[in-house]
């Protein structure tokens, strides 16, 4: 059956059209016209871009009913998101005339259970965390991956910083050979040498159009006021639907969750210390409106996909940039709009000249008489800002602000990055003069 000029099966058509989509995502489309050229696919896509659908929908599209050997199998970082997957896999599953067999296998359940059942019969797709996968398949060899004709690494760059390279580098092995897709939101360069290793001259896909996220940036300046007060005259002004508040750290979190409930706001709470079990609680609690608001550290940002949040808060802004565009994704998901509002000091003037330098076009506010009013006094400085260069680019993302703040500093930042773009300008000059010899 065509469905937006693709020839898809008619049960995932019924099922996508179940799901409301009226149209395939830029990142859906990319891979789908891609896939056809039968190359194995890199693919950077921002969170709440698609990118689940985008290779879910082939694989279910090649799938054979008939064949009861594994046919694809995909990585998750995290059990939350394993879970997830696992969960749009199966209503995609329950729409086929035939029974498609998929199997989750995370960390925290029964394992010798799961191995005397995969002794009588292998799972069709397999979606599984890297630890667990490894164990079942190449220390315990009774979940026979090697016949799968597809591997996916879902958030492949959060896999590998997570201490999960040795693990999934086993099960690559054995597939190899296979069609490979490895997704992710950005693509640092520690993960490049794992990706040439498996994936021979890839199709890369870099999808870096914002358009598809409908979010809101509003930036709030504390203004040397109370960082917990400022939150609560916030939490006045706006009623969520579901809002997540990000801290950098689980302490943070915490005494942050507390302080809240103190106050009457009944709060859920998710941070490392948490078992799956207790992170799975809390989301289903989420699910069902027990509570608006979740504090959250940004194990959250990347393996947690909660449908419905309208807000995000970024009670403390975080360090590295990428995960303020993770946390941002967190809402205005797909056809959905989202507010992510800030709070900052003049410390973080560098910060945001990077976001906008980025493509990230807050506004800015200020809470005063029970409201929200514009802010002229960033947006006036941000006017005089001169768009950087690809030299003070690169100098930026090579020296960032220091953990540790003292007087002067961001003049020395300055100084010493302006050094740097001025070398990395003539260096570049002389490579280019060595290639026209």
């Amino acid at each position: 059956m065509q469905f937006q000029g693709y020839e898809l099966k008619d049960f995932i058509v019924k099922a996508i059209k179940d799901l409301g989509f009226k149209d395939f995502s830029t990142v859906q489309k990319d891979v789908f016209n891609s896939l056809k050229e039968n190359k194995n696919l890199l693919v950077r896509s921002k969170t709440g871009s698609g990118k689940t659908h985008a290779f879910l929908i082939p694989i279910f599209n090649a799938l054979d009913p008939a064949d009861q050997r594994v046919q694809a199998v995909i990585i998750s970082p995290t059990t939350e998101l394993a879970r997830q997957t696992y969960k749009v896999c199966q209503h995609m599953a329950s729409f086929s005339p035939n029974t498609i067999s998929v199997r989750l296998y995370v960390g925290g359940t029964d394992k010798i259970r799961e191995m005397n059942t995969l002794k009588n019969s292998q799972p069709q797709i397999v979606i599984a965390t890297p630890g667990r996968l490894k164990d079942l398949v190449v220390d315990e060899n009774v979940l026979k991956a090697y016949t799968a004709d597809t591997l996916v690494v879902d958030e492949v760059d959060m896999c590998l910083d997570s201490g999960y390279a040795e693990a999934i580098d086993a099960v690559a092995a054995i597939l190899k050979d296979k069609k490979m897709m490895f997704f992710s939101a950005t693509m640092a360069e520690t993960v490049l040498p794992f990706i040439k290793k498996y994936l021979d001259n890839p199709k890369m896909i870099d999808i870096k159009d914002n358009s598809e996220l409908n979010i809101t940036h509003i930036w709030i300046p504390l203004k040397h006021r109370d960082r917990f007060e400022m939150l609560q005259n916030l939490l006045a002004l706006i009623n969520p639907y579901l809002c997540i508040i990000f801290c950098n750290k689980k302490e943070t979190v915490i005494s942050l969750a507390n302080a809240l409930r103190n106050k009457g706001i009944p709060v859920g709470e998710i941070h490392g210390d948490l078992s799956p079990r207790e992170r799975k609680r809390v989301l289903k609690e989420a699910q069902d409106l027990k509570y608006q608001y979740i504090v959250a550290s940004d194990l959250a940002a990347r393996g947690i996909d909660l449908d419905g949040v309208s807000h995000v808060i970024n009670y403390e802004i975080p360090k590295d940039f990428e995960f303020y565009i993770h946390r941002s994704g967190r809402t205005g998901r797909m056809n959905y709009t989202g507010e992510v509002y800030s709070f900052y000091t003049e410390l973080d003037d560098l910060y945001l000249d990077n976001l906008a330098n980025k493509g990230v076009k807050p506004v800015y506010k200020v809470i005063k008489e029970g409201s929200l009013e514009d802010y002229k006094g960033r947006n006036a400085r941000e006017k005089r800002i001169k768009p950087l260069n690809e030299g003070q680019k690169r100098a930026r993302r090579i020296i960032h602000k220091p953990d540790k703040v003292t007087p002067g500093y961001k003049k020395k930042l300055r100084k010493a990055q302006d050094e740097l773009s001025v070398k990395l300008y003539k260096a570049e000059g002389k490579k280019k003069k060595r290639r026209g010899n």
